[in-house]
């Protein structure tokens, strides 16, 4: 299949969610690689279809070299994200009022 292919069989719903994905800092290439199968390339041509062409100068230049944006570059722990308070309210210890 066609990269071209691929951008074309997505519903109107993926392709805001891959846009609104590939605008996040923390949201990695990768991951959208997995959820929607583009590569980072397709990202960008679906990026440079989709939005006004000042925005995507924008993202460009805001993505190009940033570390979060690919796992290998990335500091980001492997794990999820998880609070100092995690442990107590899982372990519904928050004092009731």
């Amino acid at each position: 299949m066609k990269p071209s292919d691929k951008i074309n069989s997505l519903s109107d719903v993926d392709i805001d969610r891959i846009i609104e994905m590939a605008w996040e800092d923390r949201t990695p290439f990768d991951a959208i690689e997995a959820q929607f199968g583009l590569s980072e390339q397709e990202v960008i041509t679906v990026m440079r279809q989709q939005i006004k062409p000042s925005s995507w100068r924008r993202w460009r230049a805001r993505v190009q070299g940033r570390a979060t944006k690919h796992i290998a570059l990335s500091a980001i722990d492997n794990g999820p994200f998880k609070s100092a308070r995690q442990r107590i309210i899982s372990f519904n210890k928050i004092a009731k009022r």
